[in-house]
């Protein structure tokens, strides 16, 4: 029997960010410490992207401000994610607010 792995969750939480369904994408990411497993910087950036396509914006930012505190160093990609999921809630202080925190944390933005 295959045990579940960071790849095995990363590809099922990036197929719920395909297929639109971000609470999916959540419980995954939630279930994996279970599993004894712990979110890589992948994992976070598909479930930030899931909750930016489903308008979930506020819950992007909250995994954004989690990644720190489990030891996960947030990336361009995640930055983007988060960038993006404020952009399409209309939440273009916050996005601009997160732009400056990538320099903050030296991260060139793309």
């Amino acid at each position: 029997r295959a045990m579940p792995s960071e790849v095995t969750f990363g590809a099922s939480i990036n197929a719920c960010e395909t297929c639109g369904k971000w609470e999916k994408a959540l419980h995954l990411l939630a279930l994996m410490p279970t599993q004894a497993l712990t979110p890589n910087e992948i994992c976070y950036s598909s479930a930030i992207s899931a909750c930016e396509k489903s308008g979930a914006w506020l819950k992007a930012l909250e995994l954004l401000s989690e990644m720190p505190l489990r030891r996960v160093v947030p990336n361009e990609i995640t930055y983007n994610a988060a960038i993006s999921a404020c952009g399409a809630g209309g939440k273009w202080q916050l996005a601009l607010s997160l732009l400056m925190g990538m320099a903050q944390a030296k991260l060139a933005p793309d």
